[in-house]
């Protein structure tokens, strides 16, 4: 398992794996015989691994003295398949050696080293390591051949390799359950304690629903009305009630500084304030289940059976309300409640369709001239004709037809409250922040695939928060109306804000365009660690405009669900790509906390007595798993501060490169060993080019969730997480998996 050419020749998969490379041999072959470019795609390597293949394969063919250039043919890749699926340990590391050692002496030459790096680093997406080949090359030959001879042999690599083989934790397994009744207890009660704030609160939604669409019914089913309508006006007038009701619910989910504000009071203690946004699409959908059956009653229903009633009965029952006149459909429908519920139906379709997660993450692609409509964008400005809605929702409120007494018209009753706070709040941003655009301290623009933006502002004066929490982000040059939320990278006890964002959209793109353009303009490139970046610093508002900046305004900040960091002991905060930034606020905040009480740090009786007293988590897991090495550079200095200051280990951070093959494969023997030599000679990882080990591939998530539980039995354990939603149903899962009566996982996701 110390060295494997490929992930699919485990043991037990052989024979399954064998009938794969039979097909791809029928597919890539030519005239029988299978070639050296087809060689990586025939036995499973991707077109990263293209060089490493090839020279696997020229090497298998002089093992069996083959000639290379005129293929090989079904029965030789049988044999080559069996030498890199061999069990032999020794077999595999002969291959190895032999992959390396081009002319087949029989001994490594520092040129020979120096071409193995190079594939290696091709095949692992590593362009720095690839750059650096020549001096990687040259430090292996220093520890390999200390003598000088200019080679190095097979016993020494194999040496090398063998001590780099991790060692076996034992870690605890989640608990299996001797009977499916005790399991299904055991996950009842789990799933229980970690969602019993929103089993009750969706529950007494429900509730006040139900209770007011029965209401609603039974009055209307004692009126004279029934007697012509039927219980089609009853649904009506019952899922209109709701509908009141869930139009002003709707506002308060997305009231942010409001629930800011209530995050920090006694009711956290009670109301899932991270569900937010949740919450909030639920009560769309409510909303939404409301209008059907609203509009399809009236439509189908009620207003049929009331223009086509007998007329004597319509006026003994209902003439004193139209008028003694009775109306038509096109009538009722040319109404003011019929125009307004026309065009209130109008409008909440088109804005809740395109706040569909297909149309909001531009997942379809529509023809010209709508292609437009896709994208966050169109979602955000479609959003706010919701101010329409709420106008014509009044409206429709008041011209009820059958209702003439104005306290039983409640409309305005449900939304006054919300619509006030709501409409405080966006008065309160629009004069109180944002007025002044904050002053860039320092800009740092990241080149190459880990293409992004980190942004060092001035810190507005009473701007106060805490590790996790977001703010809002607009640039003048780019749109007057555009807001974009990102996570606070800096500490609340920095005298600085800083929020670091990467290229993935419109808005983003022409951001990194902007700074880089003006950053360009003063020539101020450097280079750190061979990740090529543009910076500046310090500038006045005057300087910042006549180099180009672009105008950058700020409010906030708003809570999310990583405030909560300090209710626990420990840590476990995993952030994907640019998910990492709402846990590097964390990590500065225990940094400074553990600077504040050393004296070695200098820094001691520097904070208030409130900071330096602050009680943090005992320990903190952090980790961070990103496809691309430029990547590290963002935050290569708190990765620098933990490893200087931390010397008591509160804070144990795994990097994982996804772009490098799994720790014991082949392609990333050679990087593997580089990394164990440049972290034995000065301290550095060859990777990251920070203190900060880089593990390869991805973590294995349930052997993390084992070690913690082992490591800290009877406690309780904050999981905090951003990315992508695939990996949050794993974790919340293993969360669940790894509770015990003492030790319980608590398992909390990003939402913006």
């Amino acid at each position: 398992m110390s060295l494997h050419f490929l992930r699919s020749t485990h043991k037990g998969k052989e024979a399954e794996a064998w009938k794969s490379v039979e097909k791809n041999f029928t597919k890539h072959a030519v005239d029988g015989r299978l070639y050296r470019e087809h060689f990586g795609p025939c036995i499973g390597m991707g077109e990263e691994s293209e060089g490493f293949a090839e020279g696997l394969y020229d090497a298998l063919a002089r093992r069996w003295i083959i000639s290379a250039v005129d293929g090989i043919t079904l029965e030789d890749l049988k044999k080559f398949w069996d030498d890199i699926t061999s069990e032999d340990l020794e077999h595999r590391l002969q291959i190895f050696f032999d992959m390396c050692d081009k002319n087949g002496d029989g001994q490594l030459s520092e040129e020979e080293v120096k071409r193995a790096i190079y594939l290696s680093a091709s095949a692992n997406k590593l362009a720095n390591l690839k750059k650096q080949a020549a001096s990687h090359a040259a430090l292996i030959m220093e520890k390999l051949d200390p003598d000088g001879l200019g080679y190095i042999k097979m016993s020494q690599l194999a040496a090398l390799l063998r001590g780099m083989v991790d060692s076996e934790e034992k870690t605890k397994t989640p608990r299996k359950q001797r009977t499916r009744l005790a399991m299904f207890f055991s996950t009842s009660q789990n799933l229980i304690h970690e969602n019993w704030k929103r089993i009750w609160i969706i529950t007494l939604w429900l509730s006040i629903n139900l209770g007011l669409f029965l209401w609603k019914y039974y009055q209307y089913k004692n009126k004279g009305a029934y007697q012509i309508m039927g219980p089609c006006l009853c649904f009506a007038k019952g899922s209109a009630e709701t509908l009141k009701l869930n139009m002003a619910l709707i506002l308060f989910p997305v009231c942010r500084r409001t629930l800011t504000k209530l995050r920090s009071s006694f009711l956290s203690n009670i109301i899932p304030f991270d569900d937010n946004l949740e919450f909030h699409k639920l009560i769309a959908i409510g909303i939404v289940t409301g209008v059907l059956v609203h509009v399809l009653m009236h439509l189908t229903c009620d207003i049929p059976k009331l223009v086509s009633a007998p007329k004597e009965k319509f006026m003994s029952i209902l003439g004193s309300s139209f008028d003694y006149k009775q109306p038509s459909y096109l009538d009722l429908l040319g109404s003011v409640a019929g125009i307004t519920g026309v065009l209130m139906v109008v409008i909440m379709a088109f804005v809740f369709t395109l706040a569909l997660q297909s149309f909001r993450k531009s997942a379809i692609k529509l023809p010209k001239p709508f292609h437009h409509l896709a994208g966050f964008n169109s979602f955000w400005y479609a959003h706010h004709l919701l101010i329409l809605v709420y106008i014509l929702l009044l409206l429709h409120g008041t011209f009820l037809l059958l209702t003439d007494d104005w306290t039983k018209k409640t409309t305005w009753m449900y939304i006054a409250v919300p619509v006030l706070i709501y409409a405080a709040e966006r008065i309160y941003s629009h004069f109180n922040e944002g007025d002044d655009p904050v002053v860039i301290r320092k800009a740092v623009v990241y080149k190459g695939k880990g293409s992004a933006v980190a942004l060092y502002m001035s810190k507005p004066p009473g701007f106060k928060y805490e590790s996790g929490m977001y703010l809002f982000v607009k640039c003048l040059n780019i749109s007057s109306f555009e807001w974009h939320p990102f996570s606070i990278t800096s500490a609340p006890g920095d005298d600085y804000l800083s929020v670091h964002i990467k290229s993935l959209g419109d808005w983003t793109r022409k951001l990194r365009e902007i700074f880089e353009k003006a950053l360009e303009q003063e020539n101020m490139q450097t280079k750190r660690g061979n990740l090529v970046r543009l910076e500046t610093k310090a500038f006045s508002k005057y300087e910042q405009q006549k180099a180009g900046y672009p105008e950058i305004r700020i409010k906030g900040p708003f809570g999310a669900p990583s405030q909560d960091f300090n209710k626990y002991d420990i840590l476990l905060l995993v952030g994907l790509g640019i998910g990492a930034t709402p846990f590097v606020s964390i990590i500065k905040d225990v940094l400074n906390n553990i600077k504040a009480n050393d004296p070695e740090s200098g820094l001691k009786g520097s904070q208030s007595s409130e900071e330096s007293n602050k009680i943090g988590p005992k320990r903190v897991y952090f980790y961070w798993v990103t496809k691309e090495q430029e990547s590290f550079e963002w935050f290569k200095g708190v990765m620098d501060d933990i490893a200087e200051h931390d010397h008591d280990h509160i804070i144990e951070m795994h990097n994982h490169l996804t772009c490098v093959h799994e720790e014991g494969d082949a392609r990333s023997a050679l990087v593997a060993m580089i990394q164990k030599l440049q972290q034995e000679k000065n301290g550095l990882d060859v990777v990251s080019e920070s203190r900060i080990r880089t593990h390869f591939a991805r973590p294995d998530w349930p052997r993390v969730f084992g070690q913690i539980a082992t490591t800290h039995e009877s406690s309780q354990i904050g999981v905090f997480y951003c990315g992508t939603p695939v990996v949050a149903k794993q974790l919340k899962k293993l969360s669940q998996e790894f509770s015990s009566d003492s030790t319980h996982f608590h398992f909390h996701k990003e939402n913006f």
